[in-house]
């Protein structure tokens, strides 16, 4: 195992009625507040007024950013910034799923930026000072409400990075697992893969010694593959939704990652997939992990996946190591399906037209570094085996 810092600063509320200390935890930050959401899910369910009664009887000021899109823009992070500069805003809270909380984030830092926003994107060291920010969340997904980073498009170029540090870690974050009930089966679906492939992201890693690590990784593996499948078809079982959200942020909050030596492979390649389609990221990640799986499956990896067959599916141990590893590979794809996750491109209407470009973008994206380092030749053929 490798040394690590280890430092988690967002405090979290989670359960049922926590929203009542938002208010008192608020003001404790900020008098005069950015609130961030998307598209008016929170109006629907009744949160914006509670956020409201709560934020105006602590005698907070708020500020509005809404329309926050699904993969964020850089143009909707500006405006932002714009507000809090002009009004001198001192906080920011989003409400909302990772999408909104990564924008909100980044609005933090650019407000605290002289040049353009963009440029804390493509270089996160720019990040010096940023607004603190708080989190409700609204969807079990992408483990923004507990971690440093956010994930910001510019469509017109088709560019898609991720950045964040630590002062990008939220300073509260609300996790009341009703407010995700109204989530739709899809989006509830695309979620659920998205925290698995946060999990296979940090599980697949060539550290020695981590073992600790490991078996967290398969708990949460486990969970998903439990209640994702009980929450796409009961939407308001509280049990389902809790442990969902609850793993999207032991997920990536670094509890399974600290003391390895991690790099993304699979999220680079689905960025690519967005940043030219707009698609729903998750549902990305769902449809590239098996042909992943299935390209990097080789006579020195096989030992770690048939480790997965066996705690994570429960596949017989006496089986040949190959033999488990394929059928684990198979039963990640039967269960991505029977959630309701894509299997080919063409279902999203992606074609070869942009392989070339995407293929390079994602490899110069680090994954040379991968638990099996992956060229743009690689990722042409994971793209073409996903078609």
């Amino acid at each position: 195992m490798n040394n690590f810092d280890y430092h988690i600063p967002t405090d979290v509320y989670f359960g049922k009625g926590q929203i009542n200390k938002l208010g008192q935890r608020m003001s404790s930050i900020a008098k005069k507040v950015l609130l961030v959401y998307g598209g008016g899910s929170i109006k629907k369910i009744g949160l914006y007024n509670q956020i409201m009664e709560q934020l105006k009887q602590a005698g907070i000021t708020v500020f509005e950013l809404a329309g926050v899109e699904p993969n964020p823009r850089i143009q909707t992070v500006k405006k932002g910034v714009a507000i809090c500069k002009q009004e001198g805003i001192e906080g920011i809270l989003a409400a909302g799923g990772g999408s909104t909380i990564d924008c909100a984030k980044v609005v933090s830092a650019g407000a605290c930026y002289d040049g353009d926003p963009w440029d804390l994107v493509l270089d996160s060291n720019k990040i010096k000072k940023v607004l603190p920010i708080a989190a409700i969340l609204t969807l079990a997904a992408t483990g923004s409400e507990m971690d440093g980073f956010a994930v910001i498009s510019d469509m017109d170029k088709n560019e898609k990075w991720g950045t964040g540090n630590e002062l990008t870690k939220p300073v509260f974050s609300i996790m009341d697992p009703q407010y995700t009930f109204s989530v739709s089966k899809y989006q509830t679906a695309a979620g659920s893969s998205d925290i698995m492939s946060h999990t296979f992201e940090n599980y697949f890693n060539n550290t020695k010694g981590a073992f600790l690590q490991a078996r967290i990784a398969e708990g949460i593996l486990k969970t998903v593959i439990k209640y994702a499948p009980i929450a796409v078809e009961h939407p308001d079982d509280y049990e389902a939704r809790a442990n969902l959200m609850w793993a999207s942020s032991l997920a990536i909050n670094g509890l399974i990652s600290y003391g390895e030596g991690t790099a993304w492979t699979v999220h680079p390649m689905e960025h690519e997939l967005s940043a030219f389609y707009d698609i729903t990221h998750g549902a990305g990640l769902a449809l590239l992990t098996p042909y992943w799986m299935e390209y990097i499956l080789s006579e020195k990896t096989v030992g770690k996946f048939a480790e997965y067959g066996v705690n994570v599916w429960g596949i017989d141990s006496s089986k040949e190591p190959m033999a488990i590893a394929k059928e684990a590979i198979a039963k990640t794809r039967e269960f991505f399906n029977m959630i309701g996750m894509p299997s080919h491109l063409k279902e999203l209407g992606i074609d070869q037209t942009h392989f070339d470009i995407m293929s390079e973008k994602a490899a110069n994206g680090g994954l040379a570094y991968g638990f099996v380092p992956l060229s743009k030749k690689d990722v042409k053929k994971i793209y073409t085996m996903a078609l």
